[in-house]
């Protein structure tokens, strides 16, 4: 009788260069700094965007981009808004909020405090969520000792309670969408979640608005369950598309949800 021959698994190449090779603490350490802008590849089935692989260390950290374990009976989306500053589109945002009795989350900088805390106090009044955007806006990757990055999230938050009595809710959102592994760490140990976004638009360019038509466009057609949607608050153009959009939601059947719901489930 004939012997078979034996099968030799031969592992890949790259199997074989990672169980032979190993990374030195400094080459750990520039790794976990290496810095990244968030994105979402886009698509047009009405789905949630995938984790690029090389971000999936925010699972580890407490980040989110979407609500992955919503109900396929429950249609949500996130409402959330980077306020920097008022330019009278603020308070327009919050007048069509206001008409549709939908709640969301506004991250703010320590500039809005100062100089408009009334329209800070009415967020509040009006169960918004107000979370925190870092005292100044800076690069948080070009950071990474904790004690300064803690002092641009803790600046916010004495502000914050100063204005209002009340503490800041732990939620954070990297300046720009620039992040790094070390970044999340830190949001982390000091308390935060980190949260990202699953749909943005280019909305944030006060000199290149996009028209209303388009843009309301663009928005409907990447709708997801699930949805953390970005929009800036300064935007002459969500400013006057807001309550459409709202309504179209409401037609679909989307409630909106509140940021505290990720990780209550």
């Amino acid at each position: 009788m004939k012997k078979k021959p034996i099968k030799i698994l031969i592992p890949s190449i790259a199997l074989v260069l990672a169980l032979i090779s190993f990374l030195s603490p400094s080459e750990l350490y520039a790794e976990e700094c290496k810095a990244y802008n968030w994105y979402c590849k886009k698509n047009d089935k009405h789905e949630i965007p995938s984790l690029d692989p090389d971000f999936s260390f925010i699972n580890k950290y407490g980040g989110y981009y979407a609500d992955h374990n919503v109900g396929n009976n429950d249609k949500v989306i996130y409402l959330t808004f980077d306020a920097g500053y008022e330019n009278g589109n603020i308070e327009k945002i919050l007048d069509s909020l206001k008409a549709h009795n939908a709640h969301g989350t506004f991250f703010i900088l320590e500039n809005l405090i100062n100089r408009n805390p009334e329209l800070v106090l009415r967020m509040k009044d009006e169960s918004h969520l107000i979370c925190n955007h870092t005292a100044k806006h800076p690069d948080m990757t070009k950071i990474t000792d904790l004690d300064n990055f803690k002092n641009q999230l803790s600046r916010l938050e004495k502000a914050y309670f100063t204005l209002t009595g009340e503490e800041m809710p732990k939620i954070y959102r990297p300046p720009e969408g620039r992040f790094s592994e070390q970044n999340l760490k830190f949001a982390h140990e000091l308390g935060y979640k980190t949260i990202f976004w699953s749909f943005a638009y280019a909305d944030w360019d006060n000199n290149k608005q996009m028209s209303s038509d388009k843009a309301l466009e663009k928005l409907l057609a990447h709708t997801h369950n699930g949805e953390i949607l970005l929009l800036h608050p300064t935007s002459k153009t969500n400013a006057e598309i807001l309550d459409r959009f709202l309504s179209e939601l409401e037609k679909e059947g989307y409630r909106f949800g509140n940021l505290n719901e990720l990780w209550a489930k």
